[in-house]
């Protein structure tokens, strides 16, 4: 591991900053004291800061030399609505919520990242800091792309990085091309007519046409897409109902799909609603489709190659060639770093967080980022920053 001693240095600092995060965690869009606390650490060293991009993203940067290159560094700030069942002292204070994902972590790496760099300056060209809310299904960098980040700030490329529970504290894992997968959600609402539970001959049974739905679905991935695309399909809500002898007149089902390419998305979409239209007609229902109803779909997370080897090359002079897996397995998770991917070339990779024994799982309860890792994170950002300005 090589990690430079002012890095080391930090160590202390950064647990602290991050320890802080943890014990004030706020939600998509809320993420104001947090917002707060960073811009006044990132203002104390000298940076110009942007506040309030995106509702609650904050953006810094940082000169040296004269060239005209310039590169962006992303880190998501927003916390999940989970209770902590963790008993350390910098649980969650936040009834029902807490940093179950290591965003905490993430934007306490990139601040040291600032830090050090604001003090050495050993590069040439623009570095921008991007501390984002709302990744949590909220898709908080649409939003900031969408409020003009890129024409604020035209980064050339943009990289993020998220902790990864199994893999080795220190280790890095990347590749080129699509590494995490898309998602979208869907809603479906089932009409029929509701009736006495001892009469159902008088009516139109709406559970009923609901359950041959969440089965069909489920031949969505085995008979409809391609055996060699990796998709899923899950129903995750199902709510009708509230008497034991009365048939509702309407059901709701939610769930969710992702895969990784958008020809696939298409197909997983189509299908959908073709199998709603006729299992409903079939049992003489109705029924509506709504796609995303809330919150755009995430795309896939897909890295260029240029800036996926520049990323490589960052992340060995770190831990070495064996701590960076170049063959990582793609995730069926998501992640809306992906829309500014869309945007501007880029890598996102993954570091090791250690074992997920005992609960420590993202979004898991129990969950706590691994403070050990923070100077590794904080220096692969440093070393990412003097390799690709150098």
């Amino acid at each position: 591991m090589s990690i430079a001693n002012d890095i080391q240095q930090l160590h202390l600092q950064m647990r602290q900053w991050r320890q802080h995060l943890h014990r004030f965690p706020e939600t998509a869009f809320e993420e104001i004291q947090t917002a707060e606390f960073i811009a006044d650490k990132l203002a104390g060293f000298g940076l110009d800061v942007h506040r309030g991009l995106g509702e609650t993203g904050v953006v810094a940067t940082l000169t040296a030399g004269d060239s005209g290159k310039k590169i962006a560094l992303r880190a998501d700030m927003d916390a999940l609505f989970i209770q902590e069942q963790n008993t350390f002292a910098h649980k969650s204070c936040h009834d029902g919520k807490m940093h179950a994902c290591g965003h905490d972590g993430h934007s306490a790496m990139l601040l040291g990242a600032a830090c050090y760099l604001a003090e050495h300056r050993n590069f040439d060209g623009t570095v921008y800091f991007i501390f984002q809310p709302a990744e949590e299904g909220r898709a908080g960098a649409k939003r900031m792309i969408d409020d003009g980040l890129f024409e604020k700030f035209p980064a050339d490329c943009v990289f993020g990085l998220h902790n990864f529970p199994d893999i080795p504290p220190g280790h890095f894992a990347v590749r080129s091309g699509a590494l995490m997968a898309s998602f979208d959600c869907f809603e479906i609402i089932i009409t029929g007519q509701a009736t006495h539970a001892a009469l159902p001959h008088l009516g139109n049974d709406a559970i009923v046409a609901a359950a041959q739905l969440v089965t069909a679905l489920q031949t969505i991935v085995s008979r409809t897409v391609n055996t060699i695309d990796p998709a899923v399909v899950s129903v995750t809500q199902i709510h009708a109902g509230n008497t034991w002898n009365a048939l509702p007149e309407s059901v709701l089902l939610r769930g969710t799909f992702r895969c990784f390419s958008s020809a696939v998305q298409k197909t997983i979409a189509d299908k959908i609603t073709r199998l709603v239209n006729a299992i409903c007609e079939g049992f003489e229902v109705s029924a509506t489709v709504k796609f995303n109803p809330e919150n755009p779909g995430y795309p896939v997370t897909f890295n260029a190659e240029a800036e996926t080897e520049l990323a490589i090359q960052a992340a060995m002079a770190i831990a070495g060639a064996e701590g960076v897996d170049q063959k990582p397995g793609p995730c069926m998770g998501s992640e809306d770093f992906a829309f500014m991917l869309q945007e501007k070339p880029g890598c996102y990779l993954w570091i090791g967080n250690g074992s997920s024994e005992n609960g420590c799982l993202l979004h898991n309860p129990n969950y706590d980022f691994n403070d050990e890792i923070l100077p590794v994170g904080t220096a692969y950002w440093v070393k990412l920053v003097e390799t690709v300005l150098r």
